[in-house]
């Protein structure tokens, strides 16, 4: 998938995180810039801190118990997100997170996606209904439960379960998606739904997703990173990524030789 000609959304400039008073770093030196309306994919081994990066993003690991310590600078739409006078709340209304277990809550289909909105004080039923049939339409999910809306959610499929949640996501109308892996917990014919909604999805919004599949990112996304023990290797276009990477370490992971 080529990358079209568009502003950074996201940068990252000199990140480094721990999660132990800074004793020893997860993420090291990271520099690297997400553009608007693609999808960015974070690749690597377990344990090489892809997902603690995209929770960095929207600062979830200030909800971890333990001491973290951040340096260097997250700039989201130009404002560094981990300014003082940023509030975490406010920022995950910009950037959403659909995680690697779908979780939605136990309501109906309607009030999972009504719950953002509501929220955030919208209370007239129109224009609450108005939300919750475009971000269910929007996620590929509308004809196949417009007709019970007042059922739980928790009787759908996984693959709907994961659909809905993504609606519930962009029911707030963020500028980015955070995805954590959102196909782990599904069979291939869900794994297909997903993806291809997250291409259609990519012409409105953001989308960085962190992905133990090589095949998946090389299927959604315009850019990837891969990462080593929490080091950047090698970042760049999709293509140059898997037919000629740069550095003899991502060579040998894209092409299955270690993982």
């Amino acid at each position: 998938m080529d990358t079209p000609e568009r502003k950074p959304i996201i940068e990252i400039d000199d990140l480094s995180f721990s999660y132990n008073m800074g004793k020893k770093n997860t993420l090291q030196n990271i520099s690297l810039d997400c553009l608007e309306n693609n999808v960015t994919a974070f690749i690597g081994p377990s344990g090489c801190g892809k997902s603690t990066l995209l929770r960095c993003l929207n600062r979830m690991n200030d909800l971890v118990e333990t001491s973290c310590v951040t340096n260097g600078e997250v700039r989201i739409m130009g404002k560094n997100i981990n300014a003082k006078d940023v509030d975490p709340i406010e920022l995950r209304k910009n950037v959403g997170m659909v995680f690697q277990k779908y979780n939605p809550f136990p309501k109906s289909i309607y009030d999972n996606v009504a719950y953002g909105p509501r929220i955030q004080g919208i209370k007239d039923r129109s224009t609450l209904d108005g939300i919750v049939e475009k971000s269910l339409r929007d996620s590929a999910l509308w004809d196949e439960v417009k007709d019970r809306l007042k059922d739980s959610a928790l009787g759908l499929s996984g693959g709907q379960q994961q659909r809905l949640c993504i609606a519930r996501t962009i029911a707030v109308a963020p500028k980015i998606i955070l995805m954590d892996e959102p196909c782990s917990a599904l069979d291939p014919i869900a794994t297909a739904h997903v993806e291809e909604l997250i291409t259609k999805l990519s012409v409105d919004y953001s989308i960085v997703i962190v992905t133990h599949s090589m095949q998946q990112a090389s299927r959604v996304s315009h850019q990837t990173a891969f990462f080593y023990i929490g080091e950047l290797i090698e970042f760049g276009n999709t293509s140059d990524i898997f037919t000629k990477p740069q550095h003899k370490r991502t060579e040998d992971y894209v092409s299955g030789r270690f993982g």
